[in-house]
């Protein structure tokens, strides 16, 4: 019987180049998708993000002193290049995403084989809680992108060839800046407890050379001296970074439960801020193979890391449930070691049967589409037809007219508006009309002197669907 030979197939040499460019092209129409479309309009959180953001002052270091300054800084930068509207407000968000999503890409190559980089990947960039904080303008994504540069990074010191005090000093930048979004403290304390526990990594941070060493850990040093500042000014704001909550002491019992909730609840989806649970049935089948996989092979210096991660982030779950987000990335690790033991233990059935190992396949690469299009139908289905949704974001920045010159809001929308009026100069929110024609939040509404209702604006929601109304001043 003649032995197939694969290489000899043009689409077989060409399959990973072929795979990477549609999972690009995929990324790059869901980050449009969700970016314009889905759920489009702007969450509580987004509002005050957008305050933050307009509040920054670099003569007022107590402005600075706050969680996330580097996301606010790229936000506020986005305003003041692009003004304020629903699009730029997510832009920052939709930016790091596709960043945070070629950097686990490039992770994964590393720490896997290049097929089970391609799967996953598929998988990651497809889930709900992606798609969700990749379009959530406010800073969720650095609980993502933040640890995938410090792995990418790290990984590049310890197996890269050429320019590795490059990859050094990128390291000790990215940590140091990390430091200033709530919780990175624990990928780095993860990175940091494997280093010393696990003899590789251990011998390879000896053999580092030590003026480079001294001069990343200068570097690192005068990055933190800003956060040092501002926590010196405001406290609170190094308990938030550890990501303490608010009320103390915390109900545990109740957030475990609540955690349970959001990862295993499998036969009461529910859809909100939070679309839970996190990761569809499938998923999480795959994740617990992995999970099995990694205690397995804990010796490696890969199993080391993420369940030394695993083990920081549980008490952080159950001090703070809503921070779900912090787990995506070692889900999606233990995600990937799952599917290397599905395909590792079929080909172990047919070590030498080419056409058996390529049969076994085609149920794997189904069960991956199936996982992608369950996890877009659960994002699209639940953002965009759910009706426990729609009151969550508003899309009345963008009904508002642009030749809207006085605008009167609520006491709640005040901040938020006067943050817009910031970047867009003809605009003022004043609590007394002067203008001929002025407009009015739904919230804001009363009768004016005077004035007359021209016209409201409405949005397509069946219930409490007037957004705004147009004043106009009647003939006397």
């Amino acid at each position: 019987m003649a032995t197939l030979d694969l290489s000899k197939y043009l689409i077989y040499r060409w399959r990973y180049i072929i795979g990477y460019s549609l999972i690009g092209l995929l990324l790059a129409g869901l980050l449009v998708f969700v970016g314009f479309f889905l759920p489009g309009g702007l969450s509580p959180l987004e509002m005050t993000s957008t305050v933050r953001s307009a509040s920054l002052s670099y003569t007022d270091p107590a402005s600075l002193a706050i969680p996330n300054l580097p996301y606010y800084a790229l936000q506020s930068a986005a305003f003041s290049l692009l003004g304020v509207s629903i699009f730029t407000i997510k832009l920052p968000s939709l930016v790091l995403a596709l960043l945070t999503a070629v950097g686990f890409i490039l992770l994964l190559r590393r720490w896997f084989k290049p097929n089970i980089a391609v799967l996953t990947s598929l998988i990651a960039i497809t889930t709900g809680q992606f798609l969700f904080i990749a379009q959530h303008g406010a800073p969720g994504i650095l609980y993502v992108f933040w640890p995938i540069v410090l792995l990418l990074l790290g990984t590049q010191i310890t197996r890269g060839k050429k320019y590795r005090f490059l990859w050094k000093t990128l390291f000790v930048i990215s940590a140091a800046l990390s430091l200033y979004s709530p919780l990175s403290i624990y990928p780095l304390l993860a990175i940091g407890l494997a280093t010393i526990l696990h003899p590789h990594l251990r011998n390879a941070v000896r053999r580092l050379p030590k003026t480079q060493v001294a001069i990343v850990l200068a570097l690192f040093v005068v990055l933190l001296l800003p956060l040092g500042y501002s926590i010196y000014i405001n406290p609170q704001l190094g308990l938030t970074l550890l990501g303490v909550p608010a009320i103390w002491p915390p109900d545990f019992g109740a957030n475990a439960i609540t955690v349970l909730k959001q990862y295993f609840l499998f036969w009461e989806p529910s859809i909100g801020s939070l679309m839970t649970p996190v990761f569809g049935l499938g998923s999480a089948i795959l994740i617990l193979l992995g999970l099995y996989r990694m205690v397995r092979t804990r010796e490696t210096t890969r199993s080391y890391l993420i369940i030394i991660w695993i083990l920081c982030l549980i008490p952080v779950l159950l001090f703070n449930p809503a921070f779900t987000s912090v787990t995506f990335l070692p889900s999606m690790l233990l995600l990937a070691g799952g599917l290397t033991s599905l395909i590792g233990y079929w080909y172990r059935l047919f070590p030498l049967n080419p056409y058996a190992r390529i049969v076994g396949l085609i149920p794997i690469v189904i069960l991956v589409f199936a996982l992608s299009f369950s996890g877009l139908a659960r994002y699209v289905y639940g953002y965009h037809y759910s009706p426990n949704q729609t009151t969550l974001f508003s899309k009345d920045l963008a009904l508002l007219p642009q030749d809207t010159k006085q605008l009167i809001v609520s006491e709640d929308e005040h901040d938020f508006y006067s943050a817009v009026t910031k970047y867009r100069k003809d605009l003022s929110v004043v609590s007394e009309p002067s203008e001929n024609t002025f407009a009015v939040t739904r919230d804001a509404r009363k009768s004016f002197e005077g004035y007359g209702i021209d016209k409201i604006i409405t949005n397509g929601l069946s219930k409490d669907s007037d957004r705004l109304y147009i004043y106009k001043k009647t003939a006397t």
